[in-house]
Order: structure tokens, then sequence, then C-alpha cells
């Protein structure tokens, strides 16, 4: 096999190639100092020079031409070569420079034609243009502009000079409201100056804000003192940028002297200036008009050149990334068929820097890693086919019966344990679902409870049940618990079988043989004293016959007594033989509980009940109401008699939405249970009080298991017990 993947050997580069750079890299450089030289000079003289240039610029073009048609035909032709001969990549490679070539052409082409045109039309309708009889009309307007505000200027001159007279604000006593007059009439004229000159001399003068006023000239005192009456008054002065134009009759009033008023209006333009920048350029118009053609086989040789260079680049840049392209995806097309023959060993070298040099790096390093994970698959298949085997002996030799279903409820595996306490066919079960394996009415409660455990994905523990198989009674315990995978998602469930036929007969003569020893000691007590009170009714009735009356009644009720004490235990034993079927219906958890823990509070005063109900649990459940408050009724009962009827009984609700269950913790502050006697608690007649029969518990245990719950004892730190109920919903 081929142990890599060997990069082509570069050949040299040729001369010719480098030669056709040389000259292109030349021509384009002379191209631009050419355009440059005649750009600089802003005009095209008709001169030798000009006429040597523009044609240098259309050889040039000539030669680039040339030289992008040679180079773009000697490519194409080999490709074409490349795909008659069906090498890798030539196909792609033909593709992109293809497009490459068309993106650059077509859209090129088009403004190419597009702009000659548009230069051309431009041109030749810029040359056409009737400047000067614009000029004319310009200067026409800046003239009538100038009049219109001396007009303006003048005509709010006299009507501020009759204002005056006919208010007699020159008056010295009224300078105040001559002057408030002016401010007024500056802003309602929307002047820009109001000047008012007495005998030669300026009295005031009020000036627009926004004017430049840094530039601001006063009237020439030449002009004020020339000034006639009823003569006009004007002048024109730059102000910054533009031109203040004001304008003033001189009027005299009788003792007071000869009054002038000068009105000003700024032009925010200097008009003189523009016309003659405008004469200018009409002037460098008319000699520009000889050169109109010259002008446009320039732009046009422009035009062709930058054409011509975009197109050349671009066909330059689809060879160069084309090939830049396939080379590695070609070895890297040698190297996938090395690995697909199962070649592990190859290696792509390829100097590549870019992103296809990280591609083919990560080739190598995924080759690696597959190498390495063929490998390791190796070994770990091993591996597992020896755990395989060993779970397999596990399975096929312990006394456990283990069943797993998938999601769907089909056999995945089952061992030869569960298939003989079940009385299953020996022939392949796997992959069968679970309802038609079990479909015997014997298998109803097992069936039952696999149903609910696929439904509602709970986990169940230790549930009892009887089946009858060759015509026995058989006791299991069956025990759910859901697979989970990774993600939480449910995907199945184990089923785990105990056969406990033999173990309980065995604690069932330990239990009742216990039982027998503590119902003859409970029955032994009563007897005692209804013997000696027998034997002392009859001593007495044969010493002192006067007295037996009230001998006879103390030793009858002790007899009545103790007999009632019999009868209770009797009862009691009588009850936990023949408990009532579980009735299953919605309640909710929270209301048994208030009602249990009512009971106990207007009876005992000195213990404090606290109730900690979590609002996670649902509001209803399938419970048997009557049977849950008795369950309540002896764990609470148990906790007073723990407390002495003085302390602190704490219950807590929670719910765990994994499997499905509400937990109820009831803890007391009592003196709590021995570690040797927690295993025993739930045993029948198994107590810790004196006077007690110890079915209690025992009930608490038996319903509890009807509702397919759990219960088990803890210490409540730092003392007392806790009882610890899991419900399923």
């Amino acid at each position: 096999m081929v142990n890599s993947v060997q990069n082509i050997k570069k050949k040299q580069p040729k001369k010719g190639p480098r030669i056709l750079g040389a000259i292109t890299l030349l021509l384009i450089v002379l191209f631009f100092v050419i355009e440059f030289f005649i750009g600089k000079t802003q005009e095209f003289p008709a001169t030798t020079i000009t006429t040597i240039l523009l044609s240098s610029l259309q050889i040039i073009v000539l030669l680039l031409f040339l030289i992008l048609s040679f180079v773009l035909g000697r490519n194409l032709i080999k490709l074409y070569l490349e795909r008659k001969r069906k090498v890798l990549g030539a196909h792609f490679k033909t593709k992109l420079v293809l497009f490459f070539i068309a993106l650059s052409l077509i859209p090129t082409l088009l403004l190419f034609f597009f702009a000659s045109d548009l230069i051309s039309r431009n041109i030749e309708y810029w040359f056409k243009t009737p400047l000067d009889k614009i000029m004319d009309d310009t200067k026409n307007l800046a003239d009538g502009f100038h009049m219109n505000s001396k007009d303006i200027t003048l005509h709010y001159a006299r009507q501020l000079n009759e204002a005056i007279e006919k208010q007699n604000l020159m008056n010295p006593k009224r300078r105040a409201h001559l002057m408030e007059f002016t401010r007024t009439k500056l802003k309602e004229y929307k002047l820009d100056e109001i000047s008012i000159y007495l005998n030669d001399e300026e009295l005031f003068a009020y000036l627009n804000p926004d004017l430049p006023l840094q530039d601001y000239q006063e009237l020439s005192a030449n002009i004020v003192k020339l000034a006639q009456p009823d003569e006009i008054v004007s002048s024109i002065a730059p102000m910054g940028k533009g031109e203040i134009i004001r304008c003033g009759i001189p009027f005299p009033i009788g003792n007071i002297g000869n009054v002038l008023i000068v009105v000003g209006k700024f032009l925010p333009q200097n008009y003189a200036q523009r016309i003659n920048n405008i004469t200018s350029y009409v002037q460098r118009y008319e000699e520009l008009k000889t050169q109109q053609n010259p002008m446009k086989t320039f732009y046009l040789i422009t035009l062709i050149f930058v054409t011509i260079l975009i197109i050349f680049a671009a066909s330059w840049i689809g060879f160069h990334l084309a090939k830049a392209i396939t080379v590695p995806i070609e070895k890297l097309a040698q190297a996938t068929k090395e690995v697909s023959k199962g070649n592990l060993n190859v290696r792509v070298e390829d100097p590549a820097s870019d992103e296809l040099g990280i591609l083919i790096d990560s080739f190598n390093q995924m080759i690696s890693d597959l190498k390495e994970s063929h490998h390791n698959i190796k070994q770990k298949t091993s591996e597992l086919e020896a755990r395989k085997k060993y779970i397999e002996t596990i399975l096929n030799n312990i006394t456990t019966g283990v069943i797993t279903l998938d999601a769907q409820g089909n056999i995945t595996i089952i061992n030869p344990s569960a298939r003989e306490m079940l009385a299953l066919p020996r022939k392949n079960l796997i992959g069968k679902s679970y309802k038609d394996v079990l479909s015997y009415p014997r298998y109803q409660e097992i069936l039952k409870n696999i149903q609910l455990g696929m439904q509602n994905k709970y986990r169940l523990s230790d549930k009892e049940i009887n089946i009858g198989l060759n015509d026995k009674s058989t006791t299991l315990t069956l025990t759910l618990s859901p697979l989970k995978q990774s993600d939480n998602k449910f995907s199945g469930l184990i089923v785990v079988l105990d056969n406990l036929t033999q173990l309980i007969k065995a604690q069932k003569i330990a239990a009742w043989k216990e039982v027998a020893q503590r119902v003859a000691h409970e029955i032994k007590n009563p007897l005692t004293p209804i013997l000696l009170s027998a034997e002392r009714i009859i001593k007495k009735l044969n010493k002192n016959k006067k007295h037996y009356d009230k001998i006879i009644n103390e030793g009858a009720n002790t007899i009545v007594q103790e007999a009632r004490a019999i009868k209770g235990l009797v009862d009691e034993f009588s009850n936990f033989a023949r408990m009532p079927e579980i009735r299953l219906q919605s309640t909710n958890i929270h209301d048994i509980i208030e009602q249990t823990v009512s009971l106990f509070q207007g009876v005992f005063t000195d213990i404090k009940f606290e109730k900690l109900f979590s609002s996670s649990v649902p509001s209803s459940i399938q419970t048997d109401p009557e049977q849950m408050k008795r369950v309540f009724i002896n764990i609470l009962d148990n906790a007073v008699y723990a407390t002495n009827k003085k302390g602190k009984i704490k219950i807590r609700t929670s719910f765990n939405k994994e499997f499905q269950r509400v937990k109820i913790e009831i803890a007391d502050t009592g003196h709590g249970i021995f570690s040797k006697d927690k295993d025993k608690l739930f045993l029948p007649h198994f107590s810790t009080k004196k006077k007690g029969t110890g079915l209690g518990l025992a009930i608490v245990n038996k319903v509890i298991n009807e509702h397919n719950g759990s219960i088990n004892v803890e210490s409540n730190f730092p003392h007392g017990a806790k009882f610890v109920i899991q419900l399923p919903t």
C-alpha cells in the first residue's frame, strides 16, 4: 500500500511568463506616468508633445490588449486540453476561470460602452453651451440686484426721514425716543444698518449683530460733509466676504441743523468678483474649444486601458485562484481514495497557509484521529465483548429475575431466572412486547404495575405480588427502575423480580412464633389477676360470709376489666387480619393532613404542630383518603407518645418531578428510636410502648404498600424520629 501522498514536484518557472509580466508592469507604469503628466497640465494644447503622448497611450493599450489575448488564449487552450485528458480538478478550474472572466468582462464592457458614450455626449454638449449669453445674463442679473438693493435702502431712508421729521424725534429732549424708534425700525424693515448724522457728525448707529462686525467700516467722512439737502447719498463698501450697500437723504430741520439718515443692506457675496471670475472662465472655455477631440481621445484611451487592466487582473486572479484550490483538492482526492481502501497511514503534504491549508491540516489530523480511534475501537470492542460475556454470565446465574424493556415496551434482555419465576417458554422472547409475553391472567398484577411504570416513568420498590403457577401460590417482589439517557430522556424500564415464597414462609413462622409468645404473654397478664380475684372471693366466702357482697363485687370488676383487655387484644389482631381493600380516588393529600392534624391540635395543647406544604405537590393524587387518614393518625399518635405530649411535630411535603412521587416527612422531637428496633418497627406485634399492641405501624406499612409507595424511619437531628412516606401521583 502507498504510505503517503507526496507533493507534486514544482516545475522551474519559465522565462516567458516572467518577461511577459515585466513588460506588462512596465507598460502599466508608463501609462500612469503619461496620464499623470497630461492630467497635471489640465488642458490639451495642440502641440507635438501632446500628439506623441496620446500616440504612446494608444500603443500601450494595444500592447496590453495583445498580451491579454495571448495569456488568456494560452490558458484557455491549456484548460481545454486538461479537460479532454480528464485531469482531476480541470472541470472546476475551467468553471472558476470562466466565472471570473465573465464576472469582470460583462460589467466592465457595459461600463466601458456607457462611460464612453457619456463622455462623448457630455463633451459635445459642454462645448455647445451658450456661455456668452450666460455671461451677459449673469452680469445684468448682478447689476439689477445692486440697483434693487439701492432702491430698497433709499425707500426705507425716505420713510425714516418722514417719520423722524413728523414726530419731531430730532429734538434733543426726545433723543431716547429717537434711539428706540431707530432700533425698532431696524428689526421691522429687516435692515442691517441705520446711522443718523447731525451737522456732519454721527449721533449713533445701529447694526445687525449677525454681520461680520470685525470688518465693518464707517461711512466716509467726505461723503457726509459733501452731502447736500435732497441729494441722494450712496455707497458700496466691502465687508468680510460680502458687500454693504448704503443709501441716505440729508434734510434740514429748523433750529437743529442738517440731518442725514443712512440705511445699509448687507449682501453676503461679492458679486463683482463673481462676474470677473465668470468672464475669465468663459475666456478659458473659448481656448478649450479647439481641444475637444484630443480631450475625447484621452478619456477614451484611459477607459480602454482601465477596461483591459480589469479584465487582465480578473483572468489572472481566476487562474491563480483556480490553481491554488484545485491542486490541494487533487491531493486530498487522492488521499481520500487511499483512505477508502483502508490505508490510514496516508498524509497530504502541502505548504498552503490559507483555509485550504487548514483543511489539509484538519484532514491529516482526522486521519491520525481515525487511526487512533480505529485502534481504540478494536481495544474497546474486545473489552465490551468480554464485559458483555461477563454480564451475560452473571445474569444467567443469579437467582434474581431481570427483564429490561425499551421505550416502546419491547423486551431487550430476559435472564433464565425471570423465565423460570414466571414459567415462560424458553423460546426467543427478545424484541417482543411485554404485553404479549405477560398476557395470561396470572400475570395481571405484574402487567398492571409495569404499565403504570411505563406511563408514569416512576420507580417502584419491593412491591409484593402473588401469582399462581402450577397450582401453587408464589410470592414475588417487583422492583421497577426507569432507564434514562444522558439528556434525561426516558429510554426504558428495568424489571427486577425476586421469589420470596420460601423467605416469606420462614418469616411468617418466625413472626407468628414471636406473635404467639407475645400474645401468650399478653393473655397471661390479665389471667393472673382474674385467677387471684377468684381465689380471693373463695377465701373470703369461706372465712367471712357477711362481707361477701363487697368482695364478690370487687373481684367481678377485676375479672370484667381484664376480660375486656383480652377482647381488645383479640380485636386488634382481627382488624389486622382483615384490612379493607384499598379504593383509590382523586384526593388532596394536604387536606387529609390538615384534617388529621386538627384532631390532635384541640387535645394536645402543649404540642406545636408545624406544617410546611410545598406548592409543587399536585392538588390531586390517587389515594384512599380513609386509609391515608388512618396512616397519619397512627404516626401522629406515636409522635405524641414519643414527645410525652409536650414538644414539636413538623410535617413537610415535597414533589419529585423526575420520579413523579410525593414525599411526606413527619418528624418529632421525642426520645427517638433505637437503631436495633428500626428493622422490626413495621413487623406485627412489635411495639416500644408499654401498653401497645404493635399492630399500628404494621397496618401503616401495609396501607402504604397497597398504594405502591414506601415508608421508612430515620433519626431526626438533633433528637427524635422522622417517618418518610413516598407516594406515586
